[in-house]
């Protein structure tokens, strides 16, 4: 599979667009004022300390403080705060933690009213955005993620990913990081990092040192400002999805920006030198979006309504915390030799494409999925498998149940920052209120004339509103020629003025289809 990253710039952000093989698989988005992102560090301070929670609020210049229980801050609190302190009075002058004795770790199953008191400095790190009223969630167990490597200040210990199942491979690894890890600090090995060398694995442990290095020397220089400070954030956004994602399958990144342009080149420059010359630069006057067939796709994927091949459909519903997807089968006719099989088929490209939706739109917390009735169990079981290899590749932690005795697939998936929501309806030109996009309209009309060709139905006949009509049978090659080519069928297009402005009809044999 190949993969391509497509990287919008506006005036409101910067839009990225994950392509597998042409299908678009994620989309983020980068707002210009993001003050809170996943990853950011903060010298912030403590506020209310409550004893009956086990937590504490933490004021980070949110309009609501954050919220940090004792389980997220971490074993090594004492070191951390001895840390600051020595910091900020000027008696640590070297911040590589070569000559700083680590504290005992606080008791797992402890009370925070005897390691926190309001009002006191802390480093926090932000790991989950605000969503909807409620503040970030924080957590004082940093970590400075790299291309390779994960840097863990305060620590001694060396794991490795456990996507990485070479247990040679494990081996050698460990040994590599513990003879140029820097004393003081634990590493996590993550999964990209099988197979390289030890050079390139000491230059990313170098970089992320640096970084903690410069976070270290801005904590002395915010004790002169009143509020909390960031004192450490996260790579730009274009930076840390290559860091996360880029792999030897892609084969584009196209932008928009020149300056992300020479940015992500240099980047590329120090993790993948010979990947440098897939990093293009769009000029054209089609904008990158639609040139690339993305905005089609945010149109159809965003709705309420997902539609699959066949007929088949998703309806995907929301709350604050949980979200329910319904499986329909809709008029989807095949070769199958029972209702069963059927069903079966349907639910497995239902599958998939939740796979997918999850990740589109970062839907976060708990997902029930209403998969179509099984009565095979070999059925049920091969779909729960299919389900959780299409889920593999999502970096998300999230966690799949078996179907339940009603058929119910329950699905956790964790939630890091607010749900992406695209509004997919426009404005109705004939009546006011609002539609479906004409451009979804058009994927349903498509899907129900594949069905119709499918079954060998002859005599089609489109009944369309006189706008529609136009834009179905403009030029030479208009998409009526190209449906004549596709499906070797003729299909006659009939403008109706009593219709409104996006619905349809299809006639064959002299009768009524829809």
């Amino acid at each position: 599979m190949k993969s391509e990253l497509v990287i919008r710039s506006s005036n409101s952000g910067i839009d990225f667009a994950l392509l597998r093989d042409g299908k678009l698989i994620a989309l983020n988005k980068e707002v210009s004022d993001n003050k809170f992102s996943v990853g950011d560090i903060f010298l912030a301070k403590t506020g209310k300390v409550l004893t009956g929670l086990n937590a504490s609020f933490v004021n980070v210049g949110f309009e609501k403080d954050g919220f940090l229980h004792y389980h997220d801050l971490g074993a090594q609190l004492i070191s951390l705060q001895k840390y600051i302190n020595r910091v900020s009075t000027g008696k640590l002058k070297e911040f590589t933690l070569n000559n700083f004795h680590l504290e005992k770790d606080i008791d797992k199953n402890g009370s925070i009213k005897d390691v926190l008191r309001s009002g006191q400095n802390l480093l926090v790190q932000i790991v989950k955005e605000p969503i909807s009223t409620k503040g970030p969630r924080m957590s004082s167990e940093l970590s400075i993620a790299g291309r390779y490597l994960v840097l863990v200040p305060f620590s001694d210990r060396v794991s490795v990913s456990q996507k990485i199942l070479n247990t040679k491979e494990k081996e050698r690894l460990k040994r590599l990081v513990k003879s140029i890890k820097p004393k003081g600090f634990g590493v996590i090995i993550r999964t990209v990092a099988e197979n390289k060398k030890v050079a390139d694995l000491d230059k990313d442990l170098e970089s992320s040192l640096e970084r903690w290095v410069a976070m270290s020397r801005k904590i002395k220089q915010a004790q002169s400002q009143k509020g909390p400070v960031k004192v450490l954030s996260e790579l730009n956004r274009a930076s840390s999805i290559l860091r996360d994602i880029f792999n030897d399958s892609f084969s584009g990144i196209t932008t928009n920006d020149e300056s992300l342009f020479k940015e992500i080149r240099q980047y590329l420059q120090e993790i993948a030198p010979d990947k440098e010359k897939i990093v293009k630069l769009y000029k054209n006057e089609v904008p990158i979006f639609e040139k690339f067939g993305i905005e089609r796709q945010i149109k159809t994927s965003f709705g309420k309504t997902v539609s699959m091949s066949k007929g088949a459909y998703l309806v995907i519903e929301h709350t604050e915390a949980l979200h329910v997807i319904d499986v329909n089968s809709g008029n989807r006719s095949n070769k199958s030799s029972s209702q069963a099989n059927t069903a079966y088929e349907v639910n497995i490209i239902a599958a998939t494409e939740i796979a997918r939706q999850l990740r589109l739109r970062d839907m976060g917390g708990i997902i029930v999925v209403d998969f179509i009735d099984m009565h095979t169990a070999d059925h049920r079981h091969k779909l729960f498998e299919h389900l959780k290899e299409e889920m593999s590749s999502d970096r998300t932690k999230h966690k799949i149940l078996p179907p339940s005795k009603f058929g119910l697939v329950q699905i956790t998936r964790q939630r890091v920052r607010p749900e992406l929501v695209i509004k997919t309806k426009e404005p109705n030109p004939n009546t006011g209120g609002e539609v479906e996009a004409p451009i979804v309209q058009m994927e349903k009309l498509e899907l129900e004339l594949e069905r119709l060709v499918s079954k060998n139905r002859s005599s089609i006949k489109l009944n369309v509103h006189p706008f529609i009509a136009s834009y179905l049978t403009k030029g030479l090659l208009s998409i009526q020629v190209k449906w004549f080519i596709k499906y070797k069928k003729w299909i006659k297009i009939i403008p109706r003025d009593a219709y409104q402005y996006l619905y349809f009809r299809f006639y064959y044999n002299g009768n009524k289809k829809q």
